[in-house]
């Protein structure tokens, strides 16, 4: 994984409550284990019209979202299943940092071991974020714990742990060889 330190992007929001994994990427999309080619499916019910045609109404399809990489979002955020692919998916299509007002405990641990940033915020500082244009530039400086938008700060908390996991890029593996010394050490003497 790459450190996560500070990120910049813009958002995307799509407000809604209870986005479940089957809404994130539908089950006809998960044929592979691989952790590519699933950006174009993220969302792929709202996204897309019956004909396959691009479904305008919604924000991933309007021109000022396009490039977003930030996805603010409502309460419970990614519930239902427990696959992975969801956060496949939201990596795929270039998503790094969610805000939401809070998620499924296996969504928020499978987007955090993919090296992404869960954000929980209140309401209130959401619809604010959810209401800048989709050019805004918003910085997300995890060393600070802060999320930095039109001349205002929002803190955010996120388990020390797993702050340092992200500050210095280190996945299960990684984060294990932080103790090969150690492992080396133990096999010598056993």
């Amino acid at each position: 994984m790459k450190p996560f330190t500070k990120y910049e992007g813009t958002i995307v929001p799509i407000m809604n409550n209870n986005i479940d994994t089957d809404q994130l990427i539908p089950k006809q999309y998960l044929k592979s284990i691989e952790k590519t080619g699933f950006g174009d499916y993220v969302f792929d019910e709202w996204r897309y019209n019956e004909d396959g045609t691009d479904n305008m109404e919604f924000n991933l399809n309007k021109p000022e979202y396009k490039n977003g990489t930030i996805l603010v979002t409502g309460e419970n955020f990614g519930c239902g299943s427990s696959r992975e692919h969801a956060a496949w998916a939201l990596q795929d299509y270039g998503f790094h940092v969610i805000v939401a007002g809070g998620y499924s405990g296996i969504f928020y641990m499978n987007w955090l071991n993919n090296g992404h940033l869960p954000i929980t915020l209140p309401e209130k500082e959401r619809l604010e974020l959810a209401a800048l244009s989709g050019d805004e530039k918003v910085i997300v400086d995890l060393e600070n714990n802060k999320l930095i938008a039109a001349g205002k700060e929002y803190i955010f908390e996120l388990e020390e742990d797993w702050k340092q996991r992200l500050l210095k890029g280190l996945d299960s593996i990684g984060l294990t060889l932080e103790y090969e010394d150690k492992i080396k050490e133990y096999e010598e003497r056993s």
